[in-house]
């Protein structure tokens, strides 16, 4: 896949420029709807999309208190940050050891650890919103058709106003909003969080639903690693009564997140379309398999 790092190159030299860093030798390794980018040095800059400042303010304070929790986390340099750069805001992380994509177990062990702290008195996490950047990624999925987008969006309302009025579950509490174990990473030291752009207070259904996709809904784990999970938790999330509409949340999220990137690379507009077209029942039944595409 080639990489396009315009206008990312831009920005980064500039956020680099304002606190000092060397941007010569600057590697993009991911660039999607949040720019990753490896400076010399040992420093990771993430450019987040415009508009988000107060976001990746919240994302480096909630590193600090996680760390300061005793969370393992990805680690923000100690600059003043984040950094407004043409209107993106760049925040700079401590690059990982070697590493590779956590087990579901190592996911459920952070997520016991995040549920079970206090929401933070002096830091606002906001209330967790499942439906952030949808309608914009459904708009601008233009691999789709007008009618499946059409689908997509009365789908998107459908979901929300279910969501206002779903059934009580666990208390609220301090979740990391996209937690999968390609979020939490495992080095030679343990595990490590990464991705906090979502954290926020709200539902650990959320959280555990996001293992659960992957049984029902991918077939990417057995139902012995799902057991496991479940089991080191203490609760089955697909036994609460609102399951059904966690997952169909968690499944838009998932289908709109190819639909929008298909745009822009034509090698995924066949997967982002089988996704549509498992949602609209023109495919049989779960578990779907569906391909990653990044």
């Amino acid at each position: 896949m080639t990489i396009t790092a315009t206008p990312g190159r831009a920005v980064l030299e500039e956020a680099c420029s304002a606190v000092g860093f060397e941007v010569a030798g600057a590697e993009a390794l991911r660039i999607a709807e949040n720019q990753v980018w490896r400076l010399p040095g040992g420093v990771i800059a993430r450019i987040s999309r415009p508009g988000q400042m107060p976001a990746a303010v919240r994302e480096i304070r909630v590193a600090r208190w996680l760390a300061d929790s005793g969370v393992p986390v990805v680690r923000p340099i100690d600059v003043e940050q984040p950094v407004e750069a043409s209107g993106y805001p760049v925040t700079f992380w401590a690059e990982l050891p070697p590493h590779a994509p956590g087990t579901v177990m190592d996911v459920v062990e952070v997520l016991r650890q995040i549920h079970a702290l206090p929401v933070p008195d002096g830091l606002d996490l906001g209330a967790l919103d499942p439906f952030v950047r949808l309608a914009a990624r459904i708009d601008g999925a233009r691999t789709l058709s007008e009618d499946d987008r059409k689908w997509l969006h009365e789908r998107r309302e459908h979901l929300h106003a279910q969501w206002v009025t779903r059934p009580s579950g666990r208390p609220d509490c301090p979740v990391h909003g996209d937690a999968w174990f390609g979020n939490v990473v495992r080095t030679a030291a343990g595990r490590t969080l990464m991705d906090l752009e979502r954290f926020s207070v709200g539902p650990p259904e959320w959280d555990l639903v996001s293992t659960a996709v992957k049984l029902t809904t991918t077939g990417t784990i057995t139902a012995d690693e799902y057991s496991e999970f479940c089991r080191a938790y203490g609760a089955d999330v697909t036994e609460w009564e609102g399951y059904a509409l966690l997952v169909g949340i968690r499944e838009l999220r998932t289908v709109t997140y190819a639909a929008l990137h298909a745009a822009r690379h034509p090698e995924w507009a066949a997967q982002a379309q089988h996704r549509v077209d498992c949602l609209r029942g023109r495919v049989g039944s779960r578990p779907w398999r569906w391909r990653g595409i990044m």
